[in-house]
């Protein structure tokens, strides 16, 4: 890629838009982050903060809160949460930039996307986690078979666009996979987090850690996670990653005991906090109901629906 195809737009300045404008600085592209109220002002004023080591650091970015439609990127990367993606999109669906990746953890179909950016979308899956706390950003790396970023073109071809995004992950020293299909990819993936985050609330309310670790909310997970991924094949999906398949093999009882493990790690502790709850919790909500919708248009009856 030559340097003028090096131009980068991050729509999205949380943990997952922070992370990969980090790395792609340190490569040296050319790197804008969209921000808004206090995080663009905070970005301004202080740079894109992160902790490594035990020390806070400080990268400076191109912040922007407003976008031209002839301001144009080689790629934009939208990484929002799912409930937010539509709103996302449509806020660039005049802008003349040609490829628009959706860096967004979560998706059941891309139905809506592509009415409103075409065939300039290309899905990912993010290969990283953490927290923002107080401006800084805590990532949270993870085996790097496990947070790979996974991309792909809808209709599974490896296309010019595909290879110019790999050689931009291949410089920055990014793991990545390139997926034959990322709607399989995706909702796998949605379904686990459906599962696994819908402990966080109970009736409304963010359940207490004392009843986040007990062996009910462990069984909960399980059954839901297998009801899923079994309701989901149902519909002609492949799951993907192939590891979930197992799920449906192992008796309930030794899952019981991973999600009870699972349960009292650091990583849940930071869950339970309100701000990170309520987050994830609209997401879950909205990912839970168009799955709702996704099976119901394909005519699969699980326990899931009653």
């Amino acid at each position: 890629m030559s340097a003028k195809q090096d131009r980068i737009l991050i729509f999205g300045a949380g943990v997952i838009g922070s992370m990969y404008a980090i790395k792609f600085i340190e490569a040296g592209f050319d790197v804008t982050l969209f921000a808004h109220s206090n995080r663009f002002k905070s970005l301004r004023e202080n740079g894109l903060q992160y902790k490594e080591k035990g020390t806070v650091r400080s990268v400076q970015v191109n912040v922007i809160d407003t976008l031209a439609n002839d301001d144009i990127y080689d790629f934009i990367f939208v990484t929002v949460r799912y409930d937010r993606s539509e709103s996302a999109l449509l806020a660039l669906k005049d802008n003349q930039s040609k490829n628009i990746v959706t860096m967004t953890s979560n998706s059941i179909g891309f139905s809506s996307w592509l009415d409103i950016v075409g065939d300039r979308l290309l899905p990912a899956f993010p290969g990283f986690g953490g927290q923002i706390k107080d401006g800084v950003l805590h990532a949270r790396f993870l085996p790097k078979f496990i947070a790979a970023t996974a991309f792909g073109e809808i209709n599974g071809l490896v296309t010019e666009r595909i290879e110019n995004l790999a050689k931009l992950f291949k410089t920055a020293k990014l793991p990545y996979v390139i997926k034959k299909d990322m709607q399989a990819y995706l909702i796998t993936h949605s379904v686990s987090d459906i599962a696994m985050l819908s402990f966080l609330h109970s009736e409304n309310k963010i359940i207490d850690k004392k009843t986040a670790k007990i062996r009910k909310t462990a069984r909960q997970i399980t059954v839901t996670l297998k009801a899923h991924l079994r309701a989901i094949q149902k519909a002609g999906v492949s799951i993907d990653p192939p590891m979930l398949r197992m799920v449906l093999k192992f008796p309930n009882i030794f899952l019981d005991l991973f999600f009870m493990t699972w349960l009292r790690t650091k990583m849940v502790k930071d869950m339970m906090l309100p701000d990170y709850a309520n987050n994830a919790n609209n997401e879950i909500v909205q990912l839970s109901d168009d799955l709702m919708k996704f099976l119901i248009q394909n005519d699969i009856k699980s326990e899931i629906l009653d």
